[in-house]
């Protein structure tokens, strides 16, 4: 589903990864992370996919929301086992959305 975003300017969080073969409790934790991330004064929303790289992009009302959300403990001790288990790489860009346009029928 494409994230019904607000009129810019607003913030973009992209997420990409690449997976380890361990999946122990990577499904669970990842779910946990979009309830509780939906929960976070000034979420808008997620979009995501995987093939052979993950691309999670989650969208913000402002800089300082996503500061909480990474300060967040539950996600705090997430990012620590994506570290040890989860991710052989990851990269995490932040970016200010300034126009956007769409189409759909």
């Amino acid at each position: 589903m494409i994230t019904k975003t607000p009129k810019p300017p607003y913030y973009a969080v992209i997420f990409s990864t690449i997976r380890t073969t361990v999946n122990e409790g990577y499904t669970e934790t990842a779910q946990r992370m979009e309830d509780l991330a939906k929960l976070q004064e000034g979420y808008l929303g997620i979009e995501s996919a995987r093939n052979e790289i993950g691309i999670t992009v989650s969208y913000w009302e402002s800089l300082e929301a996503i500061r909480k959300w990474k300060n967040n403990f539950e996600h705090t001790e997430a990012r620590k086992k994506g570290r040890t288990l989860w991710y052989k790489k990851y990269q995490l860009r932040i970016c200010k959305v300034e126009h956007e346009y769409g189409f759909e029928k």
